[in-house]
């Protein structure tokens, strides 16, 4: 089958783009449908208690500044001593909640990760969705990356970043009252006029504040491209590696190491070269963030200072104002401290929300192509009515404008090498759609189909030889007898053995196994994709024998080039020049 290529068309790749709204949004909407919405909400509650409790502490511990101070200023040892006993017990408890905030944040993070992990997977692995996000374009490329790395790191950042937004605003709200109440009765002596600013320190605060948020948000906003850049070249990387691992065995017979060496070596410099401009990018920040994080070491005492220095204000009255506009200011400037991982958060969401916006918007690609129409028929038949199926290459049809298959009837689809085959057996079970006509699938029946190479997957033979039912209802005896008859018999000692069994065993092995799976489930209904053209040698007929034998009530269609008794009727596969080739993906 050839699949839609969209590499040629820019709008493919908005699929599944939305904006930052519409991305909040559907998260959001993810969310409260998780079955682990409820913990992730009894967590929040708690983080939030335990950080209100945080910030009354921290409130004592601000006012404890002053006796503390003032006990060092009249050099009184009880007072010194005193305080420090207050100290301790403040201390220990906020020691406490740090603990228990810890234990909650981490748990938070396991929580939101299994959420996201487990909707994005389920919307994935709705039925035919993942294959045909494979022709979805580059949003299509390299889910197992999103699915993993983005949802962990998107959940990681969207914890730290909330948790401390929410301590800020906590301690914004507690100790802008404080502040306001220091600095209500500040006098500033100019020329000879005495005059008040009512909550000077807050405003100063924000000023402060405001500006150097400006400044980095500008600063910072170029990494949130960079970084969603970035993910996307590790994530071909990491693809390329896993492309070389599984096909090592023919790299290496080919001596092709060399060329996957440059291959690889190339995807490597496109990862480093994105790495490079974050860290152009990051220096130019910090330039501005540590160079304020240096000033507002000396900030608060430097604004306090005029009162201070005309005698209104005591040594510990100014301590005390500094610890308070700190905290303040600290609030203040969450902002300005977590700007990169701002952006890390904004491009990581973009990545994960696109992704699961394209999944649910699967359905409707191609929605401007005509499809093929699915419906049951009235009894046990299988009826193609005026069947073309389109690719992007052309479109493929049946020579007959009707065909239909009885129970028991052996059928074969035949055509030519590019005829479209494979893209007809898709287009039968369903996950090809765009074309025309109408396909009635048989009333009451399930369908097994066998692609040209079969799927195995990880786990005991026992597990392949039975998927996707369970092991446990089929017997040894039974297991057995279906290796037998497809000629397997020597895999009848390892049906206990984990193994990949992908590479382990030889195509054709690998096809006898997917004949001997349809043995033991016995169904009625089986389409075929070239698996038993290409079985060499005494394997075809001993296949062909056993499935006379083991379902001699069976519908079998096979789509491939063989010929022979056990087919009863040929339908040509043709290629229709006159029909237009599927166009690519529209944009979203």
């Amino acid at each position: 089958m050839a699949a839609v290529d969209t590499s040629g068309d820019e709008r493919s790749d908005r699929v599944g783009e939305t904006n930052f709204s519409e991305q909040l949004l559907m998260m959001w909407r993810a969310l409260m449908a998780s079955p682990l919405r409820n913990t992730i909400a009894g967590l929040l509650g708690g983080i939030f208690l335990v950080i209100v409790a945080i910030a009354f502490g921290t409130v004592l511990l601000n006012r404890w500044n002053q006796p503390f101070y003032d006990a060092l200023e009249r050099r009184s040892v009880d007072d010194f001593l005193r305080q420090l006993l207050v100290f301790a017990q403040i201390a220990g408890a906020l020691l406490l909640m740090n603990v228990l905030q810890t234990w909650l944040n981490q748990t938070l993070h396991l929580k939101l990760r299994e959420g996201l992990t487990i909707d994005l997977v389920g919307e994935w692995m709705k039925p035919r969705r993942a294959f045909r996000l494979a022709s979805a374009g580059s949003i299509g490329v390299n889910p197992d990356q999103r699915l993993h790395e983005d949802a962990r790191h998107l959940s990681d950042l969207s914890a730290d970043l909330g948790i401390g937004l929410m301590q800020s605003t906590v301690l914004l709200v507690s100790f802008v009252g404080v502040l306001w109440g220091i600095s209500s009765g500040f006098v500033f002596h100019v020329g000879g006029r005495s005059f008040a600013i009512p909550g000077y320190m807050v405003w100063a605060a924000f000023l402060y504040a405001g500006v150097a948020s400006s400044i980095s948000w500008l600063a910072g906003r170029p990494l949130i491209r960079l970084q969603s850049e970035r993910y996307a070249r590790e994530a071909e990387f990491r693809f390329s590696l896993m492309r070389v691992n599984e096909h090592v065995d023919a790299i290496s017979l080919a001596g092709g190491e060399q060329d996957e060496r440059r291959r690889l070596e190339l995807d490597l410099g496109s990862v480093m070269d994105a790495a490079r401009q974050i860290v152009r990018a990051v220096v130019r920040l910090t330039w501005f963030t540590a160079g304020y994080g240096w000033v507002t070491v000396v900030a608060p005492i430097v604004i306090a200072s005029p009162v201070y220095f005309a005698g209104d204000l005591s040594f510990g009255g100014l301590m005390m104002a500094a610890a308070a506009f700190t905290q303040v200011h600290a609030s203040l400037r969450w902002f300005v401290d977590n700007i990169g991982g701002i952006a890390d958060w904004r491009a990581t969401l973009l990545r994960v929300a696109s992704f699961r916006s394209a999944l649910l918007k699967l359905d409707t690609l191609h929605d401007v192509e005509q499809r093929i129409a699915f419906d049951t028929a009235d009894d046990e038949r299988m009826v193609l009515e005026d069947i073309a199926v389109a690719s992007q290459e052309g479109c493929t049809r049946l020579s007959e404008d009707r065909v239909e298959v009885r129970p028991g009837e052996h059928v074969l689809f035949s055509g030519r090498p590019g005829s479209g085959k494979t893209l007809f057996f898709r287009a039968v079970a369903g996950l090809w759609p765009w074309g025309k006509g109408r396909i009635l699938l048989p009333k009451g029946q399930t369908i097994t189909f066998i692609p040209a190479m079969p799927y195995v997957p990880p786990g005991t033979l026992r597990e392949a030889l039975t998927y996707p039912r369970g092991a446990q209802e089929f017997t040894e005896a039974a297991l057995t007898e279906a290796l037998e008859a497809v000629g397997l018999e020597k895999l009848s000692g390892r049906l206990s053995r984990v193994g990949r069994w992908e590479r382990e065993l030889t195509a054709d092995d690998l096809r006898l196994l997917s004949f001997a799976r349809l043995i033991l489930h016995k169904p009625r209904w089986v389409v075929i994709d070239e698996a038993l053209d290409m079985l060499r040698g005494n394997a075809r007929a001993q296949v062909i024998a056993a499935l006379a034998r083991a379902v001699p009530d069976a519908a079998i269609v096979n789509i491939g080039l063989l010929n022979g008794e056990f087919f009863t009727r040929t339908v040509k596969l043709c290629v229709d020049s006159q029909r237009p080739a599927l166009k690519p993906a529209p944009a979203a």
